[in-house]
């Protein structure tokens, strides 16, 4: 049978949702048909994730029924937390997360992903535990003890919290929970994909989520973050932008935190995180990679803009976890952290109709060849 081969499944579409839409020429994202700006103005990151997850956003009773749960589910068991002690200090966040996650699954089996109730409780587990495990790992790596969640605190407060053990200023976690909402989901990407073909073999939530996880620490999806940063303090001043921007791209390097499969314009989220950084740093004090950043897009513009190449979310995300003191090789376990919502939306609505995932693939190699005796070869 003949096939059309597409690199990457570039353009095929793989699966029919309700969750989220991308109009990359417009530059539009929505989630159930909301547009992300609006979601960011108004709403908050768990009535977010209950409107991917459910459909519709939640009434006041539904809301705080939600919000209760989340609460009341941060904890982890202090098994999963010495699990986690044994593990290389110096190993990835990413790593370290996968792993606890997995090992979640052991705690909460929920093989029987056709109960209702028990998906449910899956769910809320997973995004109330996700935030608990980074911030840990945070404080384990460097010898000291996790701190227990509050109660009395909000997702973002409640995070911030957990790293330092010190309340943040408000205007930090109303920011922290704007990227918590703009990196909730992003329809087929190749994270929510791999949880997908985990998921079609109904395996439980827990190592769907995983199997995510592993997808998003790749550089080429979630990891970019980390070296749009790394970037910006290599160029170090704004006066050196134009010659390493330039340099990179006569050397045809990519250029971490520009581009993207779908906007041929600049992305919705790299649009509103700009603005946050800018609210941030008047409240805050600025940051001298956001003033490197501004000149690496200046500059990149005239360069790429004709192209359809424009920064990407993780262009500006970085910096502002970095103005709030958070390590680098912690931002792409914060991208999990918000993430884990729509990838359990894609898990939820995969399993109404779901179908193996089986691909097919071009055979490229030989046929009918001898086997040589080990002997006789050279």
């Amino acid at each position: 049978m003949p096939h059309d081969f597409m690199p990457g499944l570039a353009g095929v579409p793989a699966a029919k949702s309700a969750i989220s839409d991308v109009d990359g020429v417009r530059g539009v994202l929505e989630y159930r048909g909301i547009r992300i700006e609006d979601l960011c103005a108004k709403s908050s990151y768990l009535e977010t994730a209950y409107l991917l997850l459910f459909g519709h956003l939640p009434s006041k009773s539904q809301l705080m029924k939600w919000t209760e749960d989340i609460i009341h589910h941060r904890r982890v068991k202090f098994t999963i937390l010495d699990m986690m002690k044994c593990l290389p200090e110096h190993g990835h966040p990413m790593d370290a997360l996968q792993a606890a996650v997995a090992a979640l699954g052991m705690f909460y089996p929920g093989r029987n992903v056709q109960d209702v109730e028990n998906n449910y409780w899956s769910a809320v587990r997973l995004v109330a535990k996700l935030p608990t495990i980074v911030a840990a790992w945070a404080r384990l790596r460097r010898g000291d003890e996790a701190i227990t969640p509050r109660d009395d605190l909000g997702v973002s407060e409640n995070f911030l919290y957990m790293l330092t053990e010190s309340a943040p200023h408000p205007v930090w976690a109303d920011a922290f929970d704007d990227c918590l909402i703009l990196h909730a989901e992003h329809t087929m990407n190749a994270s929510t994909f791999t949880g997908m073909v985990t998921a079609s073999t109904l395996a439980d939530p827990y190592t769907v989520v995983a199997s995510s996880i592993g997808s998003l620490k790749g550089p080429l999806h979630g990891g970019a973050n980390e070296e749009v940063v790394q970037m910006l303090k290599e160029i170090g001043t704004p006066d050196r932008a134009k010659d390493f921007v330039e340099g990179r791209l006569r050397d045809k390097h990519k250029l971490m935190g520009f581009g993207h499969r779908v906007y041929k314009v600049k992305d919705p989220r790299a649009v509103i995180l700009q603005s946050i950084c800018e609210r941030l740093f008047r409240e805050c004090g600025s940051s001298p990679l956001y003033q490197v950043a501004q000149e690496v897009e200046r500059v990149a513009g005239k360069l790429l803009n004709e192209k359809g190449i424009y920064p990407n979310v993780d262009f500006y995300s970085g910096i502002i976890y970095d103005k709030m003191g958070i390590d680098v090789d912690l931002f792409t376990p914060l991208f999990a952290m918000a993430r884990v919502s729509g990838w359990l939306a894609h898990w939820l609505e995969q399993l109404r109709e779901n179908k193996l995932f089986r691909p097919d693939q071009i055979y490229a190699g030989e046929h009918d060849r001898p086997y040589i005796p080990l002997d006789e070869r050279i």
